[in-house]
């Protein structure tokens, strides 16, 4: 009788960390399936005529002003918003990681694209998981298994594979600056993801998304407008219906869930999956611009996934569990 009662408990007590186990799986796909997006409906507007700089700076503005009545999932607006025990340093440390996540890393991403292909600025990018790794070990306390480190590897090989770029990258001096923009890039998101982690900022993903984006994009704007960019004088409904994706679900979705992701699990073991990004941007390119899918893109397809089974393959030091 006593077995059973056991058996039960242990039952009634797995059953949470499933669930979240569940949730946590769920978000990441859904951020990395929306900023999978976001390469679609920006290239397309690209291709319009937009100028970068104003495109991202007033894409991030208008998603920190979409995000703003998510801040509720967070608590009670106000103190969702500004938490009591928020400090002077917390507030700092929030300036900083907007500057990093959004001006860093879109800024850094525009400008790399000037000098070599956006497939190419994407692998620069996608290298996050690896800064990640390190800098997690370093501030974080995190460690690198021998087959998470086998998984990172693999993931930024099929990113090459997925993207499909061939001999872009070599070492002309315009092309090495645009790597060097495209890590840079990478390298801010990275740091970002830590500071984040480490500094344990008494906001919730919702308010962390909002202050992150609204920063940022002020940021960027303040470049833009600076460098002489400005937004085009007619704008077609089907260009609208592009921003509107770009700016809401694209990114005030992709990063709120980043961020809730990002609380959940492991900085390492979150930003593998960020792997998924050019798979999905891959995909969806296919679909909607017709690009063709090569047996070469298939195939990094099928290592990413790989990559991700191998880098979640040992969890012990970064667990799933609730807010």
């Amino acid at each position: 009788m006593s077995t059973c009662h056991r058996q039960e408990d242990t039952t009634r007590t797995s059953e949470p960390i499933v669930s979240e186990q569940n949730i946590f799986l769920i978000t990441l796909l859904a951020s990395t399936f929306l900023m999978g997006s976001s390469f679609i409906s920006g290239k397309i507007l690209l291709q319009d005529g937009f100028s970068p700089l104003v495109l991202v700076g007033w894409r991030c503005f208008v998603a920190a002003i979409a995000a703003a009545p998510l801040v509720r999932f967070d608590g009670p607006y106000g103190q969702a918003l500004a938490p009591p025990q928020l400090g002077l340093r917390d507030a700092a440390l929030m300036i900083l990681i907007g500057l990093l996540q959004t001006t860093g890393v879109m800024g850094f991403l525009f400008l790399s694209m000037q000098y070599i292909s956006a497939s190419a600025s994407a692998i620069m990018l996608f290298t996050n998981p690896i800064w990640v790794a390190m800098l997690g070990i370093v501030f974080l306390d995190e460690t690198l298994h021998k087959w998470r480190t086998i998984g990172l590897v693999l993931g930024l090989i099929g990113i090459v594979f997925a993207i499909g770029v061939g001999p872009e990258l070599s070492l002309h001096p315009d092309t090495i600056l645009g790597e060097i923009f495209g890590l840079c890039s990478a390298f801010c998101w990275a740091a970002a993801t830590i500071i984040n982690k480490r500094a344990k900022l008494p906001f919730g993903g919702w308010a962390m998304s909002f202050w992150q984006l609204l920063v940022g994009s002020l940021g960027l704007l303040v470049i833009a407008y600076a460098s002489g960019e400005h937004w085009p004088e007619n704008v077609s409904f089907e260009q609208w219906a592009w921003f509107f994706w770009l700016a809401i679900p694209a990114t005030t979705g992709s990063f709120g869930l980043w961020f809730v992701a990002l609380r959940k699990g492991g900085a390492t073991r979150t930003s593998g999956y960020l792997f998924l990004t050019p798979l999905f941007a891959v995909i969806l390119s296919f679909i909607i611009l017709g690009t063709t899918l090569s047996v070469l893109q298939a195939t990094g397809g099928f290592l990413i996934c790989v990559a991700l089974w191998l880098i979640n393959r040992d969890r012990p030091d970064t667990p799933v569990r609730g807010p």
